[in-house]
């Protein structure tokens, strides 16, 4: 079956570390990424679109850069947390170790709850490592 498909990428500067990491991702360090948001669907709007890209900057785009872009990115559970909130740094924090598979998730689960027609969300933690959610 034909579908139509679009993709949005937004670039932003996040921190992090993985707790119970053995290698050097134990530790805070920071990343350049790039989230690429796919929208599909099976017809097109009134306008011949999936979806208007300023509508995609609009919601998804937006709620990165309030929420990831320039945060550190740490479980609830990292003790850094009430440190960096205590010297009034920007933290962002989620339920799970903040890997690029997870944080591919979380975007891809916020796309849909804000009633885009997301397939999948492409996390890229560098020029050459990403993770994919979604199909």
């Amino acid at each position: 079956m034909n579908m139509y498909s679009i993709s949005k990428s937004f670039s932003f500067c996040y921190g992090h570390r993985l707790l119970g990491d053995k290698g050097k991702c134990r530790n805070l360090h920071g990343h350049t990424a790039k989230a690429v948001i796919y929208l599909r669907a099976d017809s097109l709007n009134g306008n011949g679109m999936v979806c208007h890209f300023d509508d995609l900057k609009g919601t998804i785009g937006r709620w990165i850069e309030e929420n990831l872009d320039h945060s550190m990115i740490l479980s609830k559970g990292d003790p850094a947390v009430e440190a960096l909130r205590g010297i009034g740094e920007r933290v962002f924090t989620m339920n799970t170790n903040p890997t690029a598979e997870n944080i591919a998730k979380l975007v891809h689960d916020e796309a849909r709850s804000q009633g885009l027609p997301v397939a999948r969300v492409e996390m890229w933690e560098s020029d050459s490592a990403r993770a994919v959610y979604g199909s």
